[in-house]
């Protein structure tokens, strides 16, 4: 059985500027610009953001324009010149290489959450702690995971399914979706009996069938650290930069955490 761990993956930090820019905001509070920030958002993140938005957008007097999608698809857009400010990836990978081919500011860049991966169904009673007795058994007609080629979360079911031993029998069975928004769908409207997705998208207090779940060990994949960065296009826009500074704040931490993600950072004093 392959087994992963944290050394496949660089760590990034909360760079040294963001810490100092939030204690300067916290003792002086961050002027209301009302500026516009466009946000290249992973998948994954969008119902979590969706709360980090409202507070933020409250407290900064910002509006945040807001475009989700599979992280591959999103790094190709800003590649191509997609005008966005700020990239919150689903991993640290396309990040760092935005960072060495200048199109994302130097220094910019931390992991702002660390995913769960988790296996659901919305049949009540099919998932617990069998999850890869259930993957084994194939007993289903469909299992639902992102494209791994474009989707982080789709490479680590890709994994998952490998470390199983069951990738290649279970091929027949596979709908992919386009990112892991699209794989809930499919589960979600009975189009696959179980599908490889966030866990925060099942805590999503929106979703309508809590059905039942298996959160895969982290152990089973690659870590899904998730990297946000500052783009050359938002440099020097207000608006961007408090948006980053906003992450750090405990109030973000929290948000973050209760959505069903690991910390990946410690709560800013």
């Amino acid at each position: 059985m392959r087994y992963f761990g944290s050394k496949h993956e660089k760590t990034s930090h909360i760079p040294t500027s963001i810490v100092l820019i939030f204690w300067w905001t916290t003792i002086f509070p961050l002027p209301v610009w009302g500026e516009e920030v466009r946000v290249a958002l992973a998948s994954n993140f969008l119902s979590t953001f969706d709360v980090l938005k409202k507070s933020f957008e409250r407290e900064s007097g910002h509006t945040t324009i807001v475009s989700p999608g599979a992280s591959g698809k999103l790094y190709a857009q800003i590649v191509h010149g997609a005008p966005f400010d700020v990239f919150f990836s689903a991993d640290a990978y396309r990040p760092t290489l935005l960072e060495e081919n200048g199109l994302a500011v130097l220094g910019s860049r931390f992991a702002y959450a660390v995913g769960q991966l988790t296996l659901w169904s919305p049949a009540p009673n099919l998932l617990q702690d069998n999850g890869p007795e259930v993957l084994r058994d194939g007993a289903f007609s469909h299992l639902a995971i992102a494209n791994p080629k474009t989707a982080p979360y789709g490479k680590a079911a890709e994994q998952v399914l490998r470390t199983l031993g069951v990738w290649n029998m279970i091929q027949s069975k596979l709908v992919q979706g386009e990112n892991i928004g699209q794989t809930l769908q499919f589960v979600a409207s009975h189009n696959a009996e179980l599908g490889f997705v966030g866990l925060s998208q099942v805590l999503d207090p929106k979703m309508k069938e809590k059905g039942s779940r298996w959160d895969v060990p982290p152990t089973m994949h690659e870590p899904l650290t998730q990297d946000v960065v500052l783009l050359k296009t938002g440099e020097h826009n207000p608006a961007a930069k408090a948006l980053l500074i906003f992450l750090t704040s405990p109030i973000a931490r929290s948000i973050i955490e209760r959505y069903g993600y690991h910390s990946a950072q410690p709560v800013a004093p």
